[in-house]
């Protein structure tokens, strides 16, 4: 099963340059058999640029999470804790195999969806 993820464009650029191993999420989808994310980069790109493979998915404490993603240059531990505010625990979805669309599809032509707020069963 895959799943449409709203993923802000300089996050979404670097899954697919590489430089980006896991996608950190406050909540989760619930169905255990979702294997593929279709990302939509949101405005000002608004566009579905690509899909990669769920590696794996992780539950844990928001330090722990931190402890990933803190070696990734670029990192904002202050964006990253206020993300996480007000939560315990949080998700981090490791990326696997990428696949980069060329070119983009656009939301509602080919999906004939709108942009989700936090993701949508495909």
């Amino acid at each position: 099963m895959k799943i449409l993820l709203s993923i802000k464009p300089e996050f979404a650029e670097k899954i697919f340059s590489g430089s980006k191993k896991y996608e950190f999420r406050r909540r989760i989808f619930k169905a255990p058999d979702v294997k593929t994310v279709v990302v939509y980069a949101s405005s000002p790109v608004g566009k579905v640029i690509g899909e990669f493979e769920i590696d794996s998915v992780i539950c844990t404490d928001v330090e722990s999470l931190w402890k990933l993603n803190e070696a990734i240059p670029g990192s904002n531990k202050r964006f990253f804790f206020e993300y996480f505010k007000d939560k315990k625990t949080g998700y981090a979805i490791k990326i696997g195999k990428v696949k980069k669309y060329d070119p983009p599809l656009d939301l509602r032509r080919d999906f004939n969806l709108s942009p989700p707020q936090f993701f949508v069963y495909l």
